[in-house]
């Protein structure tokens, strides 16, 4: 894998650029459209204008928890703890997210120092309190316990606040609750949205029948490790972070039915292009599990993409399921060879950050023409900012 310097793929972006708030209408956001090396502009409410028909969309449903969490102690000190993924009863989000009395979190924690060993912090509403006790200070876990007979994500939603992106510089706001959330979302487990899937509405998936473009959804559960910029200059020694993802048989034959696949955000298509190297993987070894290294897409000899498909399909056959649940620290940069995905819908991303090195894989060098038409022509940027499709460069 060749060097790459963070700094060729960092841009100035004006902090006016940066949106704080959503628009008032989900699908009235600017919509660039790059393909074959020329830029559009549109809405986003007219998007199926410039699909494919008989196209296939794939669409992350997970859905925000309100994970950040706020104790004060008795002196008036604030601790901000922040869920980042389970550590028990289970490491499954969903799982995790279900547990009784009782749950360990890795977590983020503000104000770390002020909060001593053995200490328990606790906030209380109604009937319900929430106890937190800092059980592993290294490794930042907490251990949470309630007394009601409730699962954590109901406990949460009573004292959770939305976890904005920490390049939005406000509290989160009654119509976060809504809008940094996609109207199709389903499975809890994200800390952050998949913000590409923001600018969709009820309209917007009706434009899709007259097209027959077809909709799938499968599950990545999006990680605070989104916004973790890259801090070396050679950005193949940066340290991907790993998030769960759920796919579903009906994904994988969309994938063998030879239409045009566009995923619906970065982490759509890094569920997609994972199911491929997975497929790939167990054709070297038919026992190993859904567990794709950042490296692996670098490690491993490509094959046809119907051979990959097939040998995922075969696997659920064997373990008689429908779904299967894997993880992810996939990482895309320019060089990477795209097997699957043929569009993409996504947001303006960071400088230097490993999502703007995945689009500058998808689309190569006019990735610098993209973003600098999206700044001269007042695009809003980053999670509540404008949106794009692009189609890859061939």
């Amino acid at each position: 894998m060749a060097s790459i310097k963070t700094s060729d793929y960092t841009y100035e972006l004006p902090e006016d650029r940066i949106a704080h708030h959503p628009l008032p209408e989900r699908d009235q956001s600017k919509l660039l459209i790059y393909k074959d090396g020329k830029i559009e502009h549109s809405v986003f409410s007219c998007l199926s204008d410039y699909l494919p028909d008989n196209s296939v969309l794939f669409f992350n449903n997970t859905k925000v928890i309100p994970a950040r969490l706020f104790f004060q102690k008795n002196t008036g000190a604030v601790i901000e703890v922040f869920l980042l993924d389970p550590v028990w009863p289970s490491p499954v989000v969903a799982l995790a997210l279900n547990a009784q009395k009782k749950s360990r979190w890795h977590c983020t924690i503000g104000n770390l120092k002020r909060w001593p060993d053995n200490f328990e912090l606790s906030i209380a509403n109604n009937n319900l309190v929430l106890h937190a006790q800092l059980i592993d200070r290294n490794n930042s876990v907490v251990e949470f316990s309630w007394g009601t007979p409730i699962s954590f994500s109901e406990v949460i939603l009573q004292f959770g606040a939305v976890p904005l992106p920490p390049y939005i510089k406000r509290k989160a706001e009654l119509n976060d609750q809504d809008r940094y959330q996609t109207v199709y979302s389903k499975e809890d487990g994200a800390v952050a949205a998949p913000t590409a899937g923001l600018h969709f509405t009820d309209n917007v998936f009706q434009s899709f029948t007259q097209k027959n473009i077809k909709i799938e959804y499968l599950t990545l559960h999006v990680s605070a490790g989104t916004f973790q910029p890259i801090k070396v200059e050679n950005a193949g020694e940066h340290v991907m972070h790993t998030e769960q993802i759920v796919v579903t048989k009906k994904n994988m034959e969309q994938l063998l039915t030879q239409q045009k696949i566009i995923c619906v955000g970065t982490t759509s298509l890094r569920t997609i292009e994972s199911v491929y190297w997975y497929g790939v993987k167990l054709i070297n070894n038919p026992s190993v599990d859904f567990i794709i290294d950042q490296n692996d897409a670098y490690r491993f000899k490509p094959v046809k993409i119907g051979a990959a498909v097939e040998a995922v399909l075969k696997k659920m056959d064997q373990n008689k399921t429908d779904q299967l649940l894997g993880e992810t620290s996939i990482y895309i940069m320019p060089g990477y060879e795209f097997k699957i995905t043929d569009a993409l819908i996504t947001n303006f991303h960071q400088p230097g950050s490993t999502l703007m090195l995945l689009v500058a894989a998808f689309v190569g060098n006019d990735w610098k023409k993209i973003y600098q038409t999206a700044i001269k022509n007042n695009y809003r940027f980053l999670s509540y900012g404008d949106s794009s499709l692009l189609f890859k460069h061939v």
